[in-house]
């Protein structure tokens, strides 16, 4: 009877609502990633800018999440300096040297990154602090480029005025008609030097081939010559000539004393001048050396 007064309806009705009251709070923890009855660890990471991190950010170690960020602080004592805490798995071992970066994805938002360290023999223990730093990734790598980008505007916009200056030049369209024609000449040229390549090639080729041959057939005939002979019938020839030439320049032999005997040269001159005083003569009297007569008789 007594618990029946103690259980009454509002009573029941409080129960229920703390009992729901606990299960909302579970739920929104188990939502955001907080598992309020799971064993953790804590650490505190340290950053200069946390570039946007917000609490229940999850936490990964080599691309696997292995917590979620519990809570942010700003250190007013020391401005510039902004901690969070973070709630790591307690199997995870953390090596000394480690530390964490924030990198900002292509959606905007922002992920935390544990560079575990080769050190088997030391580790953070829990509640350590843990040195942070900020990698913007490719999204910090174009914001790099935005300062050169807007240097390169000015530039783009000249070679934007001079290409639309180029473009409405009116001497543009007859260069490309002279480009299309040298195109069509070259065209052409690389035809004939297909035809030349197929046709007159292979042919000089054959005629050399030929000439070359030849060339082989009076190489081997001259290799056939016999040479010392040869030499030695031209030295002979040589001799014959020289001896005939010597006996030119003596007095002793017939042939020398005609060449070399100034008197035969001056009968001949003397008996060709007689031959003109004849001749000459004969001209002028020819009736000293014929006698004619129509009745026979001698002129006295």
């Amino acid at each position: 009877m007594n618990a029946k007064k103690f259980f009454t309806k509002e009573v029941r009705i409080g129960i229920a609502g703390i009992i729901a009251l606990c299960i909302l709070i579970y739920g929104i923890n188990y939502l955001k990633g907080i598992h309020l009855f799971k064993p953790s660890s804590y650490f505190y990471v340290k950053f200069e800018n946390i570039n946007g991190l917000t609490k229940s950010s999850p936490v990964f170690a080599d691309g696997f999440r292995v917590g979620i960020v519990r809570e942010l602080y700003y250190d007013y004592e020391r401005p510039g300096n902004v901690v969070a805490e973070i709630d790591v798995e307690p199997d995870l071992r953390i090596p000394k040297g480690s530390s964490a970066e924030l990198a900002a994805e292509m959606l905007g938002g922002v992920r935390m990154n544990l560079l575990l360290a080769n050190n088997p023999r030391e580790r953070y223990q829990t509640g350590d602090t843990i040195p942070g730093n900020l990698n913007n990734g490719m999204m910090g790598q174009v914001g790099a480029l935005v300062p050169q980008l807007e240097k390169m505007l000015p530039k783009l916009d000249s070679i934007m005025g001079s290409l639309n200056t180029l473009l409405a030049d009116p001497a543009l369209p007859a260069t490309l008609h002279n480009v299309e024609n040298l195109t069509a000449n070259l065209s052409a040229t690389s035809r004939q030097l297909n035809s030349l390549m197929t046709n007159d090639i292979p042919q000089l080729t054959g005629k050399l081939n030929t000439i070359g041959d030849n060339f082989a057939t009076i190489s081997g005939n001259l290799k056939q010559i016999d040479y010392a002979a040869a030499m030695q019938k031209v030295d002979s020839t040589l001799a014959n000539v020289k001896m005939i030439t010597d006996k030119l320049g003596r007095k002793d032999n017939t042939v020398g004393l005609l060449l070399n005997d100034p008197t035969l040269y001056n009968n001949l001159s003397a008996t060709t001048a007689n031959a003109a005083s004849l001749l000459e003569d004969l001209r002028l009297h020819p009736k000293r050396y014929v006698h004619f007569s129509l009745f026979g008789k001698k002129d006295k």
